[in-house]
């Protein structure tokens, strides 16, 4: 799954792809790269950001899902808490919803994911955005995070969401310390045996930089492809990455390594 926020304030690639032309050129890079979902996003998720209105969120990301949804066939996700700019983005050609906010913010994303029949992400986060890293706290983080998870999950199949709709992101770095964030990845397959497909989201974050001794947002890319290394060994299934090239070439790597047999055949060339 490649990132392109088409945000000025996004933590790493904010201002970059502000304008239609380059950030549907930066998405088709991506696939050309080995991305199988584009996850845009129109409002920044980084820690401490504040909110944008529906109207500016679609302005950004609209035009961009359309272009993207007629130049490629890679799945578009849309990146948004709002129903209004899901429920839009959808219409336009998103086949996957992905909510930091696990369906909670706006109340009316529910019906759009049952109505429309569109994937979903559900993602733990403590807090919000702006307040998140506020000293988080946890008695035992891999246990809370896959009960909430797992709560979440009952809670939307009830409610007309079909289990096999839903993926599960632990949410790396939203409401978690360093220590929080590599106990999350030590426990993965605890989240993995929820029995949905597991989003792992790594790129490029605070914590990796803590790890490598203050590297810098751009430094990050090997550190950001060990995890998805790990995560796929753990049995993720989906890694929101930056830097597509990299981490899918570490996946197909990985993936060989687990299964020499098809690797052997081929199988694995087309990861």
């Amino acid at each position: 799954m490649g990132i392109l926020n088409v945000t000025p304030d996004s933590f790493s690639d904010g201002g970059q792809f502000e304008d239609v032309d380059g950030a549907v050129a930066r998405g088709l890079q991506m696939v050309r790269e080995g991305a199988a979902i584009v996850d845009v996003g129109g409002e920044s998720t980084r820690p401490g950001a504040e909110g944008v209105s529906a109207d500016e969120e679609l302005r950004r990301v609209l035009p961009v899902v359309e272009r993207l949804h007629a130049q490629s066939e890679a799945y578009i996700s849309i990146d948004t808490m709002k129903a209004a700019v899901a429920a839009r983005a959808v219409a336009a050609g998103a086949t996957v919803v992905n909510d930091v906010s696990a369906l909670r913010h706006d109340p009316q994303m529910l019906d759009v994911v049952a109505t429309s029949g569109c994937a979903c992400c559900l993602m733990h986060m403590r807090g919000v955005p702006r307040t998140m890293q506020d000293a988080p706290r946890y008695a035992d983080v891999v246990g809370e995070v896959a009960a909430f998870l797992e709560k979440r999950l009952a809670h939307i199949t009830g409610y007309g969401v079909r289990e096999e709709q839903v993926l599960l992101d632990p949410g790396i770095g939203f409401g978690k310390t360093v220590e929080h964030n590599l106990l999350l990845l030590n426990g993965l397959d605890k989240i993995a045996a929820l029995g949905r497909p597991v989003v792992l989201g790594t790129s490029r974050k605070r914590f990796l930089g803590a790890l490598l001794n203050g590297a810098g947002v751009a430094e990050r890319t090997t550190a950001t492809a060990a995890t998805t290394v790990l995560g796929a060994l753990a049995g993720a299934a989906v890694f929101r990455v930056h830097d597509v090239r990299a981490n899918h070439e570490a996946l197909r790597v990985a993936l060989a390594v687990m299964h020499p047999e098809a690797a052997a055949t081929g199988a694995i060339r087309d990861v």
